[in-house]
């Protein structure tokens, strides 16, 4: 038997939607750190100073765009009625 949660017709609780959510974020930031660090060996990023720091700050920060509809939808509240 599923747990109400999981069964057609309830919603999901706060707690597992949170819990599915950190799941979804910690394989995004190890996707996206390991498809980064890839892009980084790219000859025109590694020679180049300039767009090595550029790169960094762009890449470091890149992440934050596909994580915001999942924490959005984290912190949604479960639709009882």
């Amino acid at each position: 038997m599923l747990p109400p949660a999981l069964a057609i017709g309830y919603p999901m609780t706060i707690r597992l939607r949170k819990f599915i959510g950190a799941v979804l974020l910690f394989g995004l930031v190890i996707v996206w750190a390991l498809i980064a660090m890839a892009f980084a060996q790219a000859p025109a990023i590694r020679d180049n100073a300039l767009a090595s720091i550029a790169y960094y700050i762009i890449a470091g920060m890149g992440w934050v765009l596909p994580a915001m509809p999942l924490v959005r939808w984290m912190n949604r509240r479960a639709d009882i009625g």
